[in-house]
């Protein structure tokens, strides 16, 4: 399951999956994709690793904020993925 996060200001998407268990360790991946002429820019980090696996499109400048961003909120990832994504209203 893949549950909304936040969308930035220049259209990049924000999306974390449930928390799930690999090899005896609790993990979320965290998808950041944003609409580009030729597709789509995407960039996914899995936690607790900080991992990046994919990183296409996206510029160096972006990747380090997206870096900054993934461990400010790693807390929030493994909140809302174990509790079926951000709860509004």
């Amino acid at each position: 399951m893949v549950y909304p996060y936040i969308t930035l200001a220049d259209g990049t998407e924000i999306v974390h999956t449930q928390v799930f268990e690999e090899q005896g360790i609790q993990k979320v991946e965290v998808h950041f994709e944003r609409p580009a002429e030729d597709g789509f820019d995407t960039a996914r980090c899995q936690l607790p690793s900080y991992t990046w696996l994919i990183k296409e499109g996206f510029s160096a400048e972006e990747m380090d904020f997206f870096d900054r961003f993934m461990h400010s909120n790693a807390h929030l990832f493994y909140k809302y993925g174990t509790n079926g994504g951000v709860q509004i209203a």
